[in-house]
C-alpha cells in the first residue's frame, strides 16, 4: 500500500476524483492500493439519505454540503482534521466490510494512544471516542469490493467549531473533541498523519 499525502486545503471534489481514479486502477490492476491523507477545505458531507435532519438548517450552514455514497449522517471536514481515504481491494480480504471498519478503528485508537489520548470504541456506535466525546468519524463505501471514503480524525481544536452547526453523525447530544484537546498539548496534523500511516500499514 502506498501512502499519498495530499497536504491541506484539498477541495472535496478533488478528493472524490482521486479516489475514483485509484479505485479504477486497483480494479484493473494498474494501480497499487493507496492511502490518501489530507486536510480538506471546509465542507459538510452526508450520505444519500431521505432523512437529512442532521444538517439542521442546511441553507444557513457556513460551508458547502456534498451528498456522497458513503453511509451515515452529516459530518464536517476542514483544517485541523486528518482525513484518510484507504483504497483497498477487499476481494482479497474476504469481502468483509465490517472487518475493514474495525481495522480502521483499531489503527486510529492505537494512534491516539501514542499521543496519550485514551481513545476507544463505544458499543453500537461506529467511530472512535474518548468516553462520550467523539474523536473520529468513519464512513466507508465500496465499488466492486474496492473500498473508498474512510475516516476523519479531529487533530487540532481548529477542527471543532463548525460541528456546532450540525448534529454530528445524527447523534443528539454528542460532543466532538480533538487529539489536541484530550492530550492537553499542541499536536500537528502532520505528526498524526505519520503515525497513522505506520499503524494502518501494520493491519494491511
Amino acid at each position: 500500500m502506498k501512502v499519498v499525502d495530499l497536504g491541506n486545503n484539498v477541495d472535496y471534489e478533488e478528493g472524490l476524483r482521486l479516489q475514483g481514479e485509484a479505485v479504477a486502477g486497483v480494479l484493473d490492476g494498474t494501480t497499487e492500493e493507496t492511502l490518501f491523507l489530507l486536510e480538506h477545505a471546509p465542507v459538510y458531507t452526508i450520505g444519500r439519505l431521505r432523512d437529512q435532519s442532521s444538517l439542521r438548517s442546511r441553507e444557513h450552514l457556513p460551508h458547502p454540503v456534498f451528498e456522497i455514497s458513503r453511509g451515515g449522517q452529516a459530518t464536517y471536514h476542514g483544517p485541523g482534521q486528518l482525513v484518510g481515504y484507504p483504497v483497498l481491494d477487499l476481494r482479497t480480504r474476504d469481502r468483509d466490510l465490517h472487518a475493514h471498519l474495525r481495522r480502521l478503528e483499531d489503527a486510529i485508537i492505537r494512534t491516539c494512544h501514542r499521543f496519550g489520548v485514551p481513545a476507544d470504541r463505544r458499543e453500537g456506535l461506529t467511530g472512535v471516542w474518548v468516553e462520550n466525546r467523539k474523536l473520529a468519524s468513519i464512513g466507508v463505501g465500496v465499488r466492486k469490493w474496492i473500498s473508498l471514503h474512510g475516516f476523519a480524525l479531529n487533530v487540532t481544536n481548529q477542527s471543532l467549531p463548525p460541528f456546532f452547526a450540525i448534529t454530528p453523525c445524527g447523534l443528539d447530544g454528542v460532543s466532538m473533541t480533538s487529539i489536541e484537546q484530550e492530550a492537553g498539548k499542541p499536536v500537528t496534523v502532520k505528526e498524526v498523519a505519520d503515525v497513522i500511516a505506520a499503524e494502518l500499514a501494520t493491519d494491511w
